[in-house]
């Protein structure tokens, strides 16, 4: 009879310890309960934004969804160093690479290219009484940021994108 407890207290440690594994992985698959969100897959989403509504925090909705923007030097990322890829909040989509960002000292994170040519969209943006251009993900068409002629070589591009729609994945050494 012990051993019978022994083997199952042993098989259920097992699998607690493989659930808390899976939970990992879905997180960083799956962030918020996002059934959207990938870093794998890159087909292009066709999702409602009521749906999204649903299953963004407000301030991802926010930006992505309703063309938003954060307050300058508020964000997590506009003068963060770290090493690792950025991703679109929204949708997991690759978008950039450490080795692409620069200090700007515009107040948002600033990179010189995408990570690939279809990781971002241009649109053509003539509200607020200017014409600019905007980036939006690839994937799920979100609204990131906008892009300028005033960058450093080789691109001479300064992609200007909010933190709030950007998630961040340190290189693993």
């Amino acid at each position: 009879m012990k051993k019978l407890l022994y083997f199952s207290l042993f098989n259920l440690s097992l699998i607690a310890s493989a659930c808390g594994q899976t939970n990992s992985a879905n997180e960083t698959e799956h962030p918020m309960n996002n059934p959207y969100y990938s870093r794998t897959d890159m087909s292009k989403l066709n999702v409602s934004d009521a749906e999204w509504k649903k299953v963004l925090p407000e301030d991802v909705y926010y930006i992505s969804r309703e063309k938003g923007t954060e307050r300058a030097f508020t964000g997590k990322y506009w003068d963060y160093e770290g090493l690792g890829n950025y991703y679109c909040a929204a949708c997991g989509n690759h978008l950039f690479i450490s080795d692409s960002k620069f200090s700007s000292q515009c107040g948002w994170p600033s990179f010189f290219e995408a990570v690939s040519k279809n990781s971002v969209q241009y649109h053509r943006d003539i509200t607020h009484g200017m014409i600019r251009t905007e980036v939006v993900c690839g994937r799920c068409e979100g609204h990131l940021g906008h892009i300028f002629d005033d960058g450093p070589p080789p691109t001479n591009k300064r992609f200007c994108m909010n933190s709030v729609v950007l998630d961040f994945e340190p290189l693993k050494h």
